[in-house]
């Protein structure tokens, strides 16, 4: 019986700790549902539609396209999305202290309104634990340098995004 996680997450935009995590799922699950998702606290730079793109063209140039994964716009509350695709576990990662506070609240919520879907977090990599989307944009925006943190095609859209 195959393992099926969810990954979500607001992706905008993607970034190297994200594919990370990506990768790194893959030694608990067989099939990864990359859920993308518009954070009701946020204001996203991109459409949901242009984060999934970057993401498919990043699994494509990291050869994850083979894996089995899914990628899928996440509508209403998390722990129903992973219900739906019959989920056993929901994937997040963990960069800071400060990450853990929010997720720690997250995961009692979401096992209150399911208990049967686990949360499992992984820790990123000492390469990527600074590293964040809301950064990424900013340094971007500034004139900063981020191809340390993100794919050629996502600097792309971003620079088409800010010009």
């Amino acid at each position: 019986m195959s393992k099926i996680g969810v990954y979500p997450g607001t992706f905008d935009p993607m970034t190297n700790g994200h594919l990370n995590i990506i990768k790194r799922s893959f030694k608990i699950v067989d099939q990864l549902i990359i859920g993308v998702a518009d954070n009701l606290n946020k204001i996203p730079l991109l459409s949901i539609t242009e984060r999934k793109d970057i993401i498919k063209n990043d699994l494509e140039i990291e050869n994850l396209s083979n894996k089995n994964i899914k990628i899928l716009s996440v509508k209403g509350l998390l722990t129903e999305f992973a219900k739906d695709q019959n989920a056993d576990c929901i994937i997040r990662g963990l960069r800071a202290v400060s990450d853990f506070e929010y997720e720690f609240q997250m995961t009692g919520m979401n096992y209150q309104l399911s208990p049967d879907i686990e949360t499992i977090f992984l820790m990123s990599s000492d390469n990527n634990s600074f590293i964040s989307s809301n950064l990424v944009k900013e340094v971007h925006k500034l004139g900063g340098d981020v191809s340390k943190f993100v794919s050629k095609n996502t600097i792309r859209v971003l620079n088409n995004k800010n010009s």
